[in-house]
């Protein structure tokens, strides 16, 4: 992803800014709805996935499912990083309030961003999350994640998700586990939890 990649943004009221990482096949509008319920006045920042499956738009690629090409992610995480760096400058918002929401594909994408290059997120709110790669994680102290995990998901297994937990509280991150009897869709209640969760920040 590079600093000129198709992407929304929408200026808010607010000091803060909202990442939108959309899921397999989503795109740049396909969460704006979604961040503007979770929090009212914040900034929007809303890239496409510049890999395609199939016709489908995608952060990073991969293998099969649940089996990521690491050196892909490794290339997609580095440019969305810079992609990041380089709104703030043109949009003037404050990187340092900067929180991801991601889902599915876009979460993972954004626990790679939180393992590999921390610090570079305020916080992060990711639905139906993985492991992105195994790591010794470190300098994630002063950063919340939520994860929002369903125990009936048929892609992302209940002990995969609470591992991407683990490691996230092993490199210092304040982590909330809200596992619910739902599958990868996102059920109703999920959505007024975050805007919650968000608004205690």
């Amino acid at each position: 992803m590079v600093t000129d990649c198709i992407h929304r943004y929408v200026a808010g009221t607010g000091r803060r800014t909202l990442l939108l990482l959309h899921g397999t096949g989503g795109n740049e509008d396909s969460l704006l709805g979604l961040g503007a319920q979770l929090l009212p006045g914040a900034n929007l920042l809303s890239p496409r996935g510049q890999v395609l499956e199939g016709s489908m738009p995608r952060f990073f690629r991969r293998l099969a499912e649940g089996v990521f090409d690491q050196e892909d992610l490794a290339l997609r995480t580095r440019e969305l990083a810079e992609f990041v760096a380089g709104a703030a400058t043109r949009y003037h918002f404050d990187p340092a309030q900067v929180t991801a929401v991601g889902y599915s594909n876009g979460a993972n994408i954004a626990a790679s961003l939180l393992l590999s290059r921390p610090g570079r997120l305020r916080s992060a709110l990711l639905f139906r999350a993985m492991v992105p790669f195994e790591t010794e994680p470190r300098g994630l102290q002063g950063t919340r994640v939520r994860l929002a995990i369903g125990r009936r998901d048929p892609i992302i297994p209940l002990e995969n998700a609470q591992r991407l937990a683990a490691l996230l509280r092993e490199g210092g991150a304040e982590v909330t586990l809200d596992v619910r009897e739902a599958g990868h869709q996102l059920e109703p209640g999920e959505v007024e939890d975050g805007r919650r969760w968000l608004a205690e920040e």
